[in-house]
């Protein structure tokens, strides 16, 4: 373009708008994955530097094998667990099924209604725990279920979706009390609240590295001294005594292993600072006409499920995303469908099991991060319901 000369005395020429900077965006997805932590980073580095497979006999195969144990020892003090029974996995996913294929056999198995995907694929056809409107879990009907024989109960410590953390301990001591196995999916819990697989009483427990903070690709499972020997599900060269074969994923283990110990030197008052950033949010959510699932019952201090009655968590979702603000939906979206969440849908929230959206505060969250939430959710609930017939915009009864 030819800039036209300014004539004598007609002044400056007119300044060109400055170019729109980059978005600045808000991170509130950590449920889903954490931000690595620089602890994690750089140990994952380190791994990634050094040569040698732990099975190796030779001097770097030795300090790969240093390295992985010094992992095991860190994970196994953190949750209260012996180092010779922790496994390390690629994830959550399959530590869940580990356990599952270790402790099921000759027993009946009851999930709790509201577990992770995870769990509730790894046995179809098992027997439904159900739960409150807040999303707890009924430990008389699962009294009354373990009077029918030997089971295997799998429970959740803190839910993905809603944040509900259950009576893992209580539910523990019942199953001892009817000599029932008990999995507990820890992954959402852990780092964030105080799990002690020996102080709960269970019999299994789960983590995940980069719900942590750590990197994606590594995961444990930890069991209890009277659980079975797991059956591997990938059987082959022997690593993990046997029960995960495979190279181990060292550097991701690393950094799953510092992340661990970042999580346990944070500060005692962090959930409370979670919990005074959630409080600006929901505060705006409840304003703006959105109803927080859970919210009678003891929830994780980072998470908040919300629902807006009559609007699909997948517009809510794509509306806060173009403000610069990542959350999830409390339902799965596949294929332009939304699904209603059975999470939700098992607390017997009926529609709003489809119109609710999450907020998980990630280790690094800044008030600022609450108040841009805060600052855009009224105008998108505005907008978003504005079509919406009264009848639509009423809350679930």
């Amino acid at each position: 373009m030819t800039r036209i000369p300014t004539p004598p005395g007609a002044g400056p020429p007119e300044a060109t708008p400055p170019a729109a900077g980059p978005q600045v965006r808000h991170y509130l997805d950590a449920n889903a994955s954490e931000p690595l932590r620089p602890e994690a980073r750089a140990a994952l580095d380190a791994a990634l530097a050094a040569p040698g497979n732990p099975a190796s006999v030779h001097a770097d195969g030795r300090a790969a094998r240093r390295r992985l144990e010094d992992a095991r020892e860190t994970t196994a003090a953190a949750f209260g667990a012996s180092p010779a029974n922790v496994v390390f996995t690629s994830g959550a996913t399959e530590a869940n099924a580990l356990a599952l294929h270790a402790l099921a056999p000759g027993r009946q198995v009851v999930l709790g209604a509201t577990e992770h995907d995870s769990v509730l694929a790894a046995v179809p056809g098992a027997r439904r725990l159900p739960v409150d409107r807040d999303g707890v879990a009924d430990l008389d009907a699962l009294a009354a279920l373990l009077a029918d024989g030997p089971m295997l109960v799998a429970l959740m410590a803190a839910n993905n979706e809603t944040g509900t953390l259950q009576p893992i301990a209580a539910a523990a001591a019942l199953c001892r009390r009817f000599g029932a196995w008990l999995h507990v999916d820890a992954v959402q819990a852990a780092g964030r609240e105080k799990i002690d697989l020996a102080a709960l009483g269970a019999h299994s427990l789960a983590l995940s590295g980069h719900k942590l903070g750590g990197p994606m690709g590594a995961g444990a499972l930890l069991l209890g001294p009277e659980a079975p020997a797991p059956r591997p599900l990938i059987p082959g060269g022997g690593q993990e005594r046997g029960w995960r074969a495979g190279t181990p994923p060292l550097a991701a283990i690393a950094g799953f292993a510092a992340a661990v110990r970042a999580a346990a030197r944070a500060d005692a008052g962090e959930p409370d600072r979670l919990a005074g950033l959630r409080a600006t949010i929901e505060q705006a959510a409840i304003g703006a006409g959105a109803v927080v699932c859970g919210a009678g019952a003891a929830r994780l201090a980072n998470t908040t499920c919300l629902a807006l009655p009559g609007v699909r968590a997948d517009a809510q979702v794509i509306a806060l995303d173009l403000a610069g603000i990542a959350v999830s939906a409390g339902a799965a979206c596949s294929s332009g469908k939304v699904a209603a969440s059975h999470v939700l849908a098992a607390m017997g929230l009926g529609p709003l099991a489809s119109q609710a959206i999450r907020v998980s505060l990630p280790w690094n969250a800044t008030a600022a991060d609450a108040a841009a939430f805060a600052a855009a959710y009224p105008a998108i609930a505005a907008r978003l319901r504005g079509a919406l017939a009264p009848a639509e915009m009423a809350p679930a009864a």
